[in-house]
């Protein structure tokens, strides 16, 4: 084992992406015919992020992507936050969110939730790691970083996996501002700090947060993506 990583654990790698695609489901799209151009903006979905999750798919040991978007359902957040529904959907009748809910939001997270349990139940530590990028400017404000990575930092080893992940990206990309959780806490509330609750050991839950000015015709930079799959690697190696 390579010095300075003896306190890694060799684990399993499940890959996810909350929002991959701003794709609506056409019994929704009524929703939308005030402002059909918002479907291609950040709000909607995270431009390039499926592209990334793609380029590491092939390392990883189970993977799953939300093919419905955002607008419609938020499943990065809780059941009980208040932009579980847009302000697209936030009016439905409470039935028809019902609906929703058992139809697209719960089968995601079963089905993530469902991959971690049998690696656990497999005897094995569980890296997630959640891919997602961010608007440069956001309520008028630029966001001062290329990329940040979230975790809590009271949970030992998730620490020791992002600090891991955040030197080998350092040395990949120089001159790029890489920051811990940033522009977002990772103790805030989305599907990484639910499953944390749900296993309290032997599960990492890592997001990657990038900045959309490296990504062109939704597809991220390619130095970008090669960075990320090499400190992936490197914890897989370990």
């Amino acid at each position: 084992m390579p010095a300075g990583e003896q306190n890694v654990p060799a684990m399993k790698l499940l890959l996810s992406c909350e929002h991959a695609f701003p794709s609506i489901p056409k019994e929704y799209q009524y929703l939308f015919e005030s402002d059909q151009q918002i479907l291609d903006t950040h709000e909607a979905f995270d431009l390039g992020a499926f592209d990334l999750y793609k380029f590491l798919d092939p390392i990883a040991d189970s993977s799953h992507y939300q093919e419905v978007g955002r607008l419609l359902v938020e499943s990065n957040r809780s059941p009980w936050h208040k932009k579980l529904f847009s302000r697209f959907s936030k009016d439905l009748p409470l039935d028809e969110k019902k609906k929703i809910l058992s139809e697209f939001y719960e089968p995601y997270r079963e089905k993530v939730q469902n991959s971690i349990r049998k690696m656990i139940e497999q005897g094995h530590d569980v890296l997630h790691f959640s891919v997602h990028s961010f608007t440069p400017v956001l309520h008028g404000l630029e966001r001062k970083a290329d990329i940040g990575i979230l975790y809590d930092p009271g949970r030992k080893m998730e620490k020791t996996l992002a600090l891991k992940i955040k030197e080998d990206l350092q040395q990949k990309l120089p001159g790029f501002r890489i920051r811990s959780n940033y522009p977002y806490l990772g103790k805030a509330d989305g599907f990484t700090t639910s499953l944390r609750k749900i296993f309290p050991e032997r599960y990492a839950g890592i997001e990657l947060e990038v900045n959309q000015k490296c990504v062109e015709d939704n597809l991220m930079e390619e130095k970008i993506k090669k960075a990320v799959f090499y400190a992936l690697q490197q914890i897989k190696k370990v």
